[in-house]
């Protein structure tokens, strides 16, 4: 029975979709200004699992996944680039497509961007005038009227009394109430605009993903994910607007992630203390990265740090250890085994005690390694395949061990060259080249030549393990 936490309810509660056998998904994506960070890697892959776990239990799942492409961050950089902002989205939508191949993430069923679906939020935006929601301002702007939604701040769980209390005063006086929210805004020189029936203007962000989530999946759906940034006021305003315009509840079930921190501060552009998934991926393997983020629960926060990285990089090393040199063999999953892992990530995709049994999973193989290397084999068909699951162990273990982070040209570097002159990655044909002169010297019984080349591969970052079955190999 797969138990999610409900931001909602602020508890655990049995998943019972709303058509049995098929679940449908909103996630909030990204707004394309710039390269995606770590924090948003956590978001990808933390919705990327719980999709591949709902598949997993047999679930046909509509995962939709909006891309914010008009916004005030994107018209401000397009400005400061002196670039037309659709210039900009599309190339940095290119780059996030790569980003998250890089990081195995499944792509949506659907990918909705904000301006193609001008048609919806236009009328989502007139339903609410006519329902008397929303207002035109005295600026020409449209209006959300918060006072008209009486469960406002029900996700957030706060009243509107506090919130005013807490709320900034606008400098001008064409919102009715301080905590009233812009679904359409008049167009400003210089800046793009579409038609409307109250004049040139675009959307207010909150509206996009209203009118993006409820076209693709009605107006009433299973599951909205996102930050836990956006729980208030960006989902709590979707709330309003969505229910308000159909007069049907919105959403069952609301799940948010928590920040990915850099010393104790939550990762974010504004705060300029982000890692791009460029330059993580420069340094660390897909499935490093994917470890790291799979070893806190998502709800939690997720500190980001070279060790933490380390650590999860020595982590998937051990799962990989435990396949490699094992012939491929033909055999059922492990039913044992497999009950263990389902327990754990149907308690609200529990998966660090998921990979606690993918860890125990190799630990057994190891054991059995050296007693029935038959019966390890059959095993590795059960740890492969419970680390699919999570979009893990999708190499080879060879590929995983001599898999090399950075495209470089194939290097041509002497052997008798100083070992602390090496700086550049060797290419797998060098390294297997300099394995086979090694192999040799030691038939030959020429010690010092054999450790002097398993010091140049060291000082390369190759690690060296002799087998009987000859010599492997794996970069640090």
């Amino acid at each position: 029975m797969l138990r999610i936490y409900n931001s909602l309810t602020r508890q655990k509660e049995e998943f019972r979709p709303i058509e049995p056998g098929k679940v449908r998904m909103y996630v909030c994506g990204m707004t394309v200004y710039d390269y995606c960070h770590v924090g948003h890697a956590r978001a990808m892959v933390v919705f990327d699992v719980v999709v591949r776990w709902l598949r997993a239990k047999g679930y046909d799942v509509t995962y939709v996944r909006n891309i914010t492409d008009i916004d005030d961050k994107i018209i401000r950089r397009a400005q400061e680039n002196g670039e037309d902002f659709q210039a900009l989205t599309a190339r940095f939508i290119a780059a996030m497509h790569e980003d998250l191949a890089a990081l195995g993430i499944l792509p949506p069923t659907r990918e909705p961007r904000a301006t193609e679906a001008m048609a919806e939020m236009l009328t989502m935006i007139q339903t609410l005038l006519d329902k008397s929601f929303a207002y035109i301002g005295t600026n020409g702007d449209v209006y959300y009227d918060v006072s008209r939604f009486d469960r406002y701040g029900r996700l957030a769980n706060k009243r509107l009394e506090d919130l005013r209390a807490g709320s900034r005063v606008e400098i001008e006086d064409a919102k009715d109430d301080p905590l009233d929210f812009v679904l359409w805004k008049s167009a400003k020189p210089g800046e793009p605009s579409w038609p409307s029936p109250w004049g040139a203007g675009r959307p207010g962000w909150h509206i996009e993903c209203s009118a993006m989530s409820t076209h693709c999946l009605g107006a009433h759906f299973d599951i909205h994910g996102g930050g836990m940034d956006l729980k208030f006021p960006h989902h709590e305003n979707e709330i309003a607007q969505s229910e308000a315009a159909s007069g049907h509840r919105y959403v069952n079930l609301w799940m948010h992630y928590g920040f990915v921190q850099v010393d104790d501060e939550k990762m974010s552009k504004s705060l300029g203390n982000f890692f791009t998934v460029r330059d993580v991926l420069r340094r660390y393997q897909p499935e490093v990265v994917r470890l790291f983020i799979l070893s806190s629960h998502y709800r939690g926060p997720l500190n980001y740090s070279d060790e933490n990285l380390e650590h999860a990089k020595a982590s998937l090393t051990r799962l990989y250890t435990a396949l490699r040199g094992l012939p491929r063999a033909e055999a059922p999953v492990a039913e044992e085994w497999r009950t263990r892992f389902a327990r754990a990530m149907d308690d609200d995709f529990n998966t660090p005690e998921a990979l606690a049994v993918l860890f125990d999973l190799a630990r057994e193989i190891n054991r059995l390694r050296t007693e029935d290397e038959a019966s390890a084999a059959r095993l590795s068909i059960t740890l492969r395949h419970l680390g699919e699951v999570v979009g893990l162990l999708q190499n080879n273990p060879e590929g995983f061990f001599q898999g090399v982070l950075i495209d470089v040209p194939s290097a041509v570097i002497s052997v008798t060259a100083p070992a602390p002159e090496i700086t550049i990655a060797l290419s797998k044909e060098r390294i297997e080249a300099l394995i086979a002169e090694r192999t040799a010297a030691r038939k030959a019984k020429n010690w010092a030549e054999a450790d002097r080349i398993r010091v140049l591969l060291q000082e390369a970052g190759i690690v060296l393990e002799d087998t009987p079955k000859g010599t492997l190999w794996r970069r640090e």
